[in-house]
């Protein structure tokens, strides 16, 4: 007989270049990112409080462990990953949720990227400084 293994919900969020890819299994409210724990990883940065919203909505808060892996982009490109992926995650869990969280935009990916710079520009929409004469 195999061993059974415990239920664990996969979650994928993205925002700009960053990707995070969660893992909720039934525990105590623990979450580990990148090896370390959440308010390490995270220190001083608010917006990381925000990246939790989705256990707040949905009254999961504690209920679940969470192990995540995250890489690219900033701090708060990152923060806003995990809120993604936490979400979607949860949906998994209870697709019942989706009521809570939906009117609150958790559920919604920001389409916004880095645009790209163009030749003859200094940056994407930056053009050099004009001189009449």
């Amino acid at each position: 007989m195999a061993i059974q293994q415990p239920e664990q919900f996969y979650g994928t969020g993205r925002r700009k270049s960053a990707v995070a890819r969660v893992f909720l299994r039934p525990g105590e409210g623990k979450i580990i990112v990148n090896g370390k724990e959440f308010q390490t990883y995270f220190r001083g940065l608010l917006r990381a409080v925000h990246a939790l919203q989705a256990f707040r909505e949905t009254g999961t808060a504690g209920r679940y462990d969470a192990v995540i892996t995250v890489n690219g982009g900033g701090p708060t490109g990152q923060a806003d990953a995990i809120k993604l992926g936490i979400a979607r995650a949860l949906l998994k869990v209870n697709p019942d949720f989706r009521a809570q969280m939906k009117p609150k935009g958790l559920l919604t990916r920001d389409p916004r990227e880095v645009e790209r710079k163009k030749y003859g520009l200094k940056k994407a929409r930056r053009a050099p400084q004009f001189s009449k004469r």
